[in-house]
Parts: C-alpha cells; sequence; structure tokens
C-alpha cells in the first residue's frame, strides 16, 4: 500500500536541495552525536576529575540551556537573520566543547556543557525553522526521514564510538570529537545557508522570559533528582506554575516567544504543540526506566538491554523513511493521529510485558513505540510550520524540538514520580520494584492517550496565507 505517495514529482533532492539538507541533518546530527559521546565518556571524566556528585548536572545544565536556546531561537532568526542564527551559536558550541575537553575541573565541564546546550538548542531549533523557509512543502517529509536516519545512525554509533575512544585514549578527545564536525558545519553554513535580511525593526531579547523558562526547566529537572516524593511533587508543581505564568505573559506581549495560538487546542498549531509536547513525555518513561527494568528483573547484561533498548531508534528511522513520500491527502493527517496510538499501545504493552516478563512483547512494544514517532513526526511538525499565523512561521516551527525536550525532561521527572509514589526508593532488590515498573509505563500509556486527543484537532492541509 503506497499510502498516497505522489510520483508525479522528482523524487530526488537535487543538487542545491541536498546540500541544504546535509547542512541541516549535521546541525541536528551534532546535536544528537554529542548527547551520546558525552553520556559514554562522562563517567571516565567524573572519576578522574572528581565530582561524582555533579554527573546529573553535566545533563541537567545542558537540557535547561538547549530549551532555552530553543525558546529564542525564532526570536534570533528574525533579529539576527538566517546565516547568524546557525553561526552565532556554533561558535558557542564549539568554545563550551573547547571548554569541556580540557576542564581541569567538574566545574569547568559544567560551564563547557551549558555553552553546549545554549548552542545546540538554538541550533536545532533554528534547523527546523529552515526547513518550512527554504524546503518546498513536498521535501519536507523527506528531510524529516534523512534527520531521523541521522539520529539513528548516531544512537547506534555514538555510545560505540565514545566507549572505544575513551578506552583507547581519553574521555577528552571523546568530548572533542565534535570539533572538526563543527568546523565543518560552519563551512557549510556559510558556503550554502542564505544570509537573509533582519527585521526591519530592533527587538530587544526577552530576557525576563528566557530567565522564567530556565528557572521552570530546572526545577522539573531538581525534581527528578530528589528522594523524597513529596519534594519531586512539590517542584513539578512550582515549575509548571512559573513555565505557565511564562506563557501568558508571553501572549500579552507584541514581541512574542509562542505562537499566538500556542497550545490553544482550536488550532492545528496548538493542538500539534500538545501532541510534540505529550508524545516524548509519555515515551520518557522507558527511556529513564526500561534498560535498568531488563537488567534488573530479567537479568540481561548492558548490551542486550541497549539492544532492545535501540529497538525503538531503529524502528523511528524505518517508519519515517518509509512514509516519507506520502503526500496526498488524507494520509499525512491519519499517520499524525495515528502516531499517539501506537505510542499508547506500545507503553501499554511494555506494562503487560513488564508483568509477564515476556522479552518478545517488550521488543514490539518498543517497535510500535518507534513506529509511532516514525510515522507522526514529519507530518506534525510540517502540519504546524504549514498552519502558523502570518509572521509566526519562525517561532512555531523552531519551537518543535524545543517543546520535545521539555516534554522529555518533564516526562523523566514525572516518571520518577511515578515510581516513587508506587514504592520504588532506589533498591533493586525490593519487591515492589517490577510493580513500580509497570505502573510507570502504564501512566505513560495514559498521557499518551492524551497526545491521542489532542491529535484528532490537528490538521495536515491547514494553509495560511504566507508572510
Amino acid at each position: 500500500m503506497d499510502l498516497g505517495a505522489d510520483y508525479s514529482e522528482p523524487r530526488a533532492l537535487s543538487r542545491g536541495q541536498a546540500a541544504l539538507a546535509v547542512t541541516l541533518c549535521l546541525g541536528e546530527g551534532i546535536y544528537a552525536l554529542n548527547s551520546f559521546l558525552v553520556s559514554t565518556s562522562l563517567p571516565s571524566a567524573v572519576i578522574e576529575l572528581g565530582g561524582v556528585g555533579l554527573i546529573s548536572w553535566a545533563f541537567t545544565v545542558y537540557l535547561v540551556a538547549a530549551i532555552v536556546g530553543g525558546a529564542a531561537a525564532g526570536f534570533l532568526k528574525q533579529k539576527i537573520g538566517s546565516r547568524a542564527v546557525l553561526v552565532m551559536p556554533a561558535i558557542v558550541f564549539l568554545i563550551g566543547t573547547l571548554f569541556a575537553g580540557f576542564a581541569p575541573s567538574m566545574v569547568v565541564v559544567l560551564v563547557g556543557r551549558t555553552l553546549q546546550g545554549l548552542g545546540e538548542g538554538i541550533i536545532a531549533a533554528a534547523c527546523y525553522a529552515l526547513v518550512a523557509e527554504l524546503f518546498p512543502p513536498r521535501l519536507v517529509p523527506k528531510f524529516f526521514g534523512l534527520l531521523a536516519i541521522t539520529w539513528a545512525g548516531c544512537a547506534f554509533g555514538g555510545p560505540l564510538l565514545a566507549g572505544f575512544v575513551t578506552e583507547t585514549w581519553s574521555w577528552r578527545i571523546a568530548f572533542l570529537m565534535n570539533v572538526p564536525l563543527i568546523l565543518i558545519f560552519l563551512g557549510l553554513v556559510f558556503g550554502i545557508i542564505p544570509a537573509t535580511r533582519m527585521a526591519p525593526k530592533a527587538m530587544a531579547l526577552p530576557i525576563g522570559r528566557l530567565v522564567g523558562i530556565a528557572c521552570g526547566i530546572m526545577l522539573v529537572a531538581v525534581a527528578s533528582l530528589q528522594a523524597e516524593a513529596w519534594r519531586s511533587a512539590a517542584l513539578v508543581i512550582a515549575a509548571v506554575i512559573v513555565l505557565v505564568a511564562v506563557f501568558l505573559f508571553d501572549r500579552n506581549r507584541h514581541e512574542r516567544l509562542f505562537p499566538s495560538d500556542a497550545f490553544q487546542l482550536t488550532s492545528t498549531v496548538g493542538a500539534g504543540l500538545w501532541v510534540a509536547l505529550l508524545m516524548p513525555l509519555a515515551q520518557a518513561s522507558t527511556s529513564v526506566y526500561l534498560p535498568l527494568a531488563i537488567q534488573r528483573l530479567w537479568g540481561y547484561g548492558p548490551t542486550a538491554a541497549g539492544a532492545i533498548s535501540a529497538v525503538m531508534a531503529l524502528s523511528w528511522s524505518t517508519a519515517a523513511f518509509l512514509v516519507a513520500s506520502v503526500t496526498r491527502s488524507p494520509f499525512p493527517t491519519l499517520l499524525i493521529r495515528g502516531g499517539p496510538v501506537l505510542l499508547t499501545l506500545g507503553l501499554s504493552g511494555a506494562a503487560v510485558a513488564i508483568v509477564w516478563e515476556q522479552a518478545a512483547l517488550l521488543v514490539a512494544a518498543q517497535i510500535a513505540i518507534g513506529c509511532g514517532f516514525g510515522v507522526n513526526w514529519a507530518f506534525l511538525s510540517q502540519a504546524i510550520m504549514k498552519a502558523a499565523r502570518p509572521g509566526e512561521q519562525d517561532i512555531a516551527s523552531g519551537l518543535v524540538p524545543t517543546t520535545q525536550s521539555a516534554g522529555y525532561a518533564i516526562g523523566a521527572a514525572t516518571a520518577g514520580l511515578v515510581a516513587q509514589f508506587s514504592g520504588f526508593t532506589g533498591d533493586l532488590a525490593s519487591q515492589a520494584f517490577a510493580p513500580a515498573m509497570a505502573m510507570v509505563f502504564t501512566v505513560g500509556a495514559v498521557i499518551a492517550m492524551g497526545a491521542v486527543l489532542a491529535s484528532l484537532k490537528v490538521r495536515h492541509d491547514v494553509h495560511l496565507p504566507a508572510r
């Protein structure tokens, strides 16, 4: 079944479009590769430099900075232009990488990780915005298919490469492997990305709102580190209050960080952003706990557990590639709505597999989760881009990966909170561990059902007047 694939136009990218796709995929790929390089080599860095208690903060400061940078990306693109919004954060990321790679202490590593997060947050969001601006609509799903393949390659190759380099030479070399990639990216940006005109009037960067976003996400991150469930719950509630306050304040400003109809269920942009938030929020439950559950409950080694976890990434990439040529209405809209359904089924299957100790069912659940994202994400992103109101396409497009990152951050804290309330206190030998894991995945499935409902309000064929 071709699902309405349109073969009336050339399927291949032109030379210029291919060069552009490589540039933007490299920008996103550096983000992905850096995540896997650091997660693998950071333990060695902590052992050498000391400061084991700071290891979680190396991820926390990166995530907070990335979300803040992503939130500012659309605004910055309008203020400084398309080329500069990639060049400047790439330089910031490069400086951060050098700080981390040559760090004499964990404090300097944290400074480097913060700069890395800020730079890559802006790059990732700006690349999304440039997809809508520089690619014709029929090629947007193809680009996201390429992007999914890029992420899968990083997911498979990144940990292996980082492990080999760290064991053979040093964790510092693993950290610095991004340097040549950033330099190549900068060269491609200067040669391929057009230097678009900046906004006709000066716009002040909304520092207050960005600080508010940083505080809200930091509260979420800190909540995930708490040992007591009531403290985690209080911090999550405080984070939601802060983020909602920032959002409401932004809505009444002339120069916005968010689209005017963001998170309004009456519009495709608003409902689409809810889907972009709730899907990763739900899936974070398996990202955080699945490898641990497989090893603890079934006695699998790290390699086998990693392989089962990697099934999700492979399924995502495969599904995205297979549906990349689907263009004929109403199939893209149906795929947008089918993605959360598959995610719900996958998380439900994971909960049942833990209770019944069925590895085959767990693999099937991982495939369903990956396919859910794979068939949905490109068309969801494109729907949000197309439905953005005049003058808001940049911020709407750039908000998609930022919302995704926020979903994972909130989802990780939520999963930890559910595990704590279900009786898991950190003791892997506890009899409460298996029921707690089943509850974590069940709650993830319930959250995914929220994405199912929100997706019913999303339509891929909505077009508003161009800017």
